[in-house]
C-alpha cells in the first residue's frame, strides 16, 4: 500500500458531528474522507434551535453550509455513500461501499448518529419532529403556553410532566393504558392539575405533519396542539460495534470524552454515543474528537521521526 493510498482519518457521516470534525481536521491539514448516506435522523424536522447564529433554520440548511465550510478546506473530500463494512488492518482501518469502494486511514471516525424507532401509531411517525416532539430544549419554545400532550408512561411520564410544565400549564398526559405511575408520582402530577387518560390511543390525525386530534380505542377524542414522547432508539449503522466497540447498558457507543474508544484508532461522536441529542452538542463532540485525532497522529508521527534512542541501539 502507497502512502498516498492512505487517508489520515474516514469519518463515516457526514453531518453536525462528521463535519465538525472534518473542519478540525481539515484545518489540521489532515488528509480526510467524509462518507455520508444522505439520510439524518432529523430529516423531516422544520427547524433547529439552541444553535448560536443558526437559530430556526432548517437542518438541511444547517448541514449545507457546515459541508460548504469543511469543504473550503483542500485535503478534505466527501463522498455520497454508505459504508457496509470495516476491518481493522495493520495501517489502520479499510473501509467498503455499498458501490464497492474500498478507501484506508490510519484513524477512522464514526459519525453515524442513532434510528428513532416509531410506534406503531396511525399518523405518529408522520408527526415526528414536526407536531410530534421528543424534546422541549428543541421545540418547546415554539408551543410554550399551548394545549400539550405528553405520551408516556410511569418513570417517563412523571419525568416528562416535570420537565414540560415549565413550558405550558396546559398538559394532559396520555399513558396509552393503565397507568402505571406510584402514587407518590399521581399526586404531584395531580397538584400539577394534569389529566391523566389511560384509554389507549389508536392514531393521530394531521395534516402534512401537523396534529390535529388524536383518536382512542373508545371513539373518544382530544385536541391537543403538539403532543409530545420519547421513543426508543438503536444505532444507525453496527459499524463501531462490529469492530469490537463497548456500548453503554442504553445502547450507545462507550467512549470518553474526546471520542476515544476501547479499539485503538476508533473514534465515535454524535448522537451514537451520547444522550443529548442537540446539534450544538454534537457538534461540540464532533470538534473535541477532531482534536484528539490529531493530537494522537501527531504523536505517532513524531514517534517515527524521532524514535527513542533505546530502539536505535
Amino acid at each position: 500500500m502507497k502512502k498516498e493510498d492512505l487517508f489520515d482519518v474516514i469519518i463515516v457521516g457526514g453531518i453536525y458531528a462528521g463535519l465538525s470534525a472534518g473542519m478540525v481536521l481539515g484545518r489540521s491539514l489532515r488528509n480526510v474522507l467524509i462518507i455520508d448516506s444522505g439520510k439524518p435522523c432529523n430529516r423531516q424536522t422544520p427547524h433547529s434551535h439552541n444553535f448560536l447564529t443558526r437559530d430556526g433554520e432548517t437542518p438541511a440548511q444547517i448541514s449545507a453550509i457546515a459541508k460548504a465550510q469543511v469543504l473550503h478546506y483542500p485535503t478534505v473530500t466527501f463522498l455520497t455513500g454508505k459504508v457496509l463494512s470495516t476491518t481493522i488492518i495493520p495501517v489502520g482501518f479499510t473501509v467498503e461501499t455499498a458501490s464497492g469502494q474500498q478507501f484506508n486511514a490510519r484513524k477512522l471516525l464514526v459519525a453515524t448518529g442513532v434510528e428513532d424507532l416509531m410506534p406503531p401509531i396511525a399518523g405518529f411517525a408522520e408527526c415526528w419532529g414536526i407536531s410530534v416532539l421528543h424534546c422541549p430544549y428543541c421545540h418547546g419554545y415554539e408551543v410554550h403556553g399551548q394545549q400539550l400532550g405528553i405520551l408516556a408512561n410511569g418513570d417517563t411520564a412523571y419525568d416528562m410532566v416535570r420537565l414540560i410544565q415549565n413550558w405550558s400549564s396546559s398538559l394532559t398526559l396520555f399513558t396509552n393504558g393503565s397507568s402505571t405511575l406510584t402514587p407518590e408520582q399521581r399526586q404531584l402530577i395531580n397538584q400539577l392539575n394534569v389529566q391523566v387518560v389511560e384509554t389507549e390511543l389508536m392514531a393521530i390525525e394531521h395534516e402534512q405533519g401537523q396534529l390535529k386530534t388524536l383518536r382512542f380505542s373508545d371513539g373518544s377524542d382530544y385536541k391537543v396542539d403538539a403532543l409530545y414522547s420519547r421513543v426508543p432508539v438503536r444505532q444507525q449503522s453496527d459499524l463501531a460495534v462490529t469492530l469490537g466497540c463497548d456500548t453503554t447498558k442504553s445502547g450507545l457507543l462507550s467512549t470518553t470524552e474526546f471520542g476515544q474508544t476501547n479499539i485503538p484508532g476508533l473514534y465515535v461522536a454524535g448522537d451514537n454515543s451520547s444522550p443529548l441529542r442537540q446539534l450544538s452538542v454534537a457538534v461540540a463532540n464532533g470538534g473535541k474528537a477532531g482534536l484528539w485525532i490529531n493530537s494522537e497522529l501527531i504523536g505517532e508521527d513524531l514517534a517515527t521521526r524521532f524514535p527513542p534512542a533505546s530502539l536505535l541501539n
